[in-house]
């Protein structure tokens, strides 16, 4: 497969975070590009705390076609833009935007990348119990995306409490109903018994610090049946191991980080990715990671 030729008609997306030298999503678009012979290039877009505004104002003057926003900034990118997908609106967070004529409208394509990741692996939320460790940009579209496809209940357990508490409050706000609990981390033993969907939405765990978790305790790991860690660097985390070593089944972010992308891919170019194109872009971020294919 052979990249695309770079001239005065190649479209140019990116990646705007702090940091972002780790991403895989550079393998993501410049894949799906050669695949579709499309003239589309995508870089990562290092931006230092402070220097949010002067970067989308810029990816605006220079032509930007579109543009993913990773941690620190789903968040406070939301004020730079001249709309916001309802969706992206209620989960307060955006990793996406789309090049309009007033600037760039945002996206939250984590929600349902993360869907499409899930029912890749045959995992439903239907009817679910859901532990949702985190309450930042990625957990708040893991929590929407539990209660509009209708788990059960949730509970968020994060180290500060009144966040998950706020996030607990915003989703049954949004879902008409009282499916989210927040509980303090150190709290878990206050959980009921049931075996749940964990789903692990935190940077700790991130490379280089791949021998830790948020949770030691085995026994925390005997009430999972079901681990989703959104990491996916290293390919198995500390929780992942510790899900595994209590006997439950556990995976990776990279299909989500697959799927976000596409999506996003999708909507910068107006097009449908097929089935067969996404499981070759996801055997090269395999090959990419020096994993198994």
């Amino acid at each position: 497969m052979e990249m695309v030729e770079i001239d005065g008609q190649t479209a140019v997306c990116g990646l705007i975070g702090n940091p972002v030298e780790h991403t895989m999503s550079p393998v993501i678009h410049n894949t799906l590009a050669a695949l579709e012979n499309r003239k589309l290039v995508y870089v990562p877009f290092p931006v230092e705390e402070g220097g949010l505004k002067s970067a989308v104002e810029g990816a605006r003057a220079l032509n930007i076609l579109g543009l993913n926003i990773t941690v620190p900034y789903k968040r406070e990118v939301l004020s730079f833009l001249s709309d916001v997908d309802e969706t992206a609106q209620r989960i307060g967070a955006v990793n996406t935007l789309v090049r309009n004529r007033d600037g760039y409208r945002g996206y939250n394509t984590d929600m349902t990348g993360l869907y499409r990741a899930l029912c890749a692996e045959n995992i439903s939320l239907k009817g679910e119990s859901v532990l949702l460790l985190g309450a930042g940009g990625a957990a708040r579209a893991v929590a929407f995306m539990c209660a509009l496809h209708e788990a059960a209940e949730l509970y968020i357990l994060n180290r500060t409490a009144h966040t998950a508490e706020r996030l607990a409050e915003e989703v049954n706000r949004a879902a008409g109903r009282v499916c989210a609990y927040a509980l303090p981390v150190g709290d878990w033993n206050r959980l009921p018994q049931r075996s749940f969907l964990a789903i692990q939405a935190t940077s700790v765990g991130l490379s280089p610090h791949t021998e830790e978790a948020v949770i030691d305790d085995p026994l925390f790991y005997g009430k999972i049946h079901t681990g989703f860690d959104l990491i996916y660097r290293p390919s198995e985390t500390r929780f992942m191991s510790l899900v595994r070593q209590s006997g439950g089944r556990a995976y990776n972010g990279l299909k989500m980080l697959l799927y976000q992308g596409i999506i996003a891919y999708e909507l910068w170019n107006r097009v449908s990715v097929t089935d067969r194109d996404a499981l070759k872009v996801f055997r090269r971020m395999k090959e990419a990671m020096g994993m198994t294919v």
